[in-house]
């Protein structure tokens, strides 16, 4: 459950030259149960979202173009120099800004809101948009209605307040929705708020299967036992990822210490691989952990990691991989096409 301190909606329209302007809410949010669950389904999804980045506030001059003034407001709501009203108008003003150095054709609604999560403050700063659809009146006629769409949250990002705070040279206290395109179609919105990109989840997880596989083939484990730690980091690494919480090598050495491998936090300090202690996982890369996949040249072939050496062996030399129990359903169709 969410503890929600403060939440302000504005509306993002186009005026009648078709300029996109912000018309900003005079107060907040009334408390309501309404209220409660909107945020908690958002969090819900946010906290849910494959693939997010992770970045900070950018530092003026970093590429000549970051933007302080979010942070700055930021700071006077949180040392109480303005209230939360005011800085969200300020914020709604900042995007309007932005927007309109784009060709932008619709608008939307800017949801601001902090609230609390397992000890930690965040705020949360999503551009929603309208989705139409249906109801049923009093009347018992059906009638056009509009609702948010949730589930299509692709313009948010959530500042974890508390680690901001706390840890002055973090560089990933900000999370944000990565477009299907990449980081390029949210630019201006994490522009608006001046924030510029950091730790990246996607490297990170990556170097951290790097340095599992070097750490099992130094201290020669046999397939068993390094299936078996495989397993424990992509179900810690996964458990962390749904709760929004980093990997933590110290945590992970310790736990990996109990499947027989031994100093896995020193062996990653020594190893010439940029591994941070503290990241965000990326799931796409943590598979990696649990299967084999590929697909080139017409072939598609995917298989759990367990199998390797056993059901699927591998020829490197001869390029070949040979399966041992074809698949019932595979079996079939190339018994139907007399093969």
């Amino acid at each position: 459950m969410i503890s929600i301190e403060n939440a302000i909606i504005h509306t993002i329209s186009a005026d009648n030259q078709g300029k996109l302007t912000c018309q900003l809410s005079p107060k907040p949010l009334s408390q309501s149960q309404a209220l409660d669950d909107t945020l908690e389904e958002l969090h819900r999804i946010y906290t849910s979202k494959a693939g997010k980045g992770y970045g900070h506030f950018g530092i003026q001059g970093d590429d000549g173009e970051a933007n302080v003034e979010f942070k700055n407001a930021l700071q006077a709501m949180l040392s109480e120099q303005q209230d939360f009203t005011a800085f969200s108008a300020k914020a709604g003003k900042l995007l309007e800004q932005e927007l309109g150095k784009y060709d932008f054709a619709q608008g939307g609604f800017l949801l601001l809101a902090t609230y609390s999560h397992m000890a930690c403050d965040y705020l949360f700063v999503a551009l929603l948009s309208a989705k139409p659809s249906l109801t049923i009146g009093s009347d018992l006629e059906l009638a056009h209605n509009e609702h948010l769409d949730l589930n299509n949250l692709q313009l948010a990002a959530r500042i974890d307040l508390t680690e901001w705070q706390r840890v002055a040279d973090s560089n990933k206290y900000i999370s944000f929705v990565k477009g299907r395109a990449g980081r390029k179609v949210a630019d201006f919105f994490l522009d608006f708020m001046g924030c510029s990109e950091g730790s990246n989840a996607k490297a990170q997880s990556k170097a951290l299967l790097e340095v599992v596989e070097k750490s099992l083939t130094q201290q020669e484990m046999d397939q068993d036992q390094s299936q078996q730690v495989r397993e424990l980091v992509f179900n810690y690494c996964s458990e962390q990822l749904d709760a929004g919480a980093p990997v933590q090598l110290d945590v992970l050495s310790e736990q990996l210490s109990e499947t027989g491998l031994q100093d896995f936090s020193s062996y990653a300090d020594s190893a010439e691989i940029a591994l941070e202690q503290e990241f965000h996982a990326d799931k796409a890369q943590l598979r990696q952990l649990k299967k084999f996949s590929g697909t080139g040249g017409g072939v598609s072939i995917s298989f759990e990691g367990m199998h390797l050496g056993q059901r699927v062996i591998y020829n490197a030399e001869a390029d070949t991989l040979t399966i041992h129990g074809v698949p019932p359903n595979l079996k079939d169709q190339l018994k139907r096409r007399g093969q």
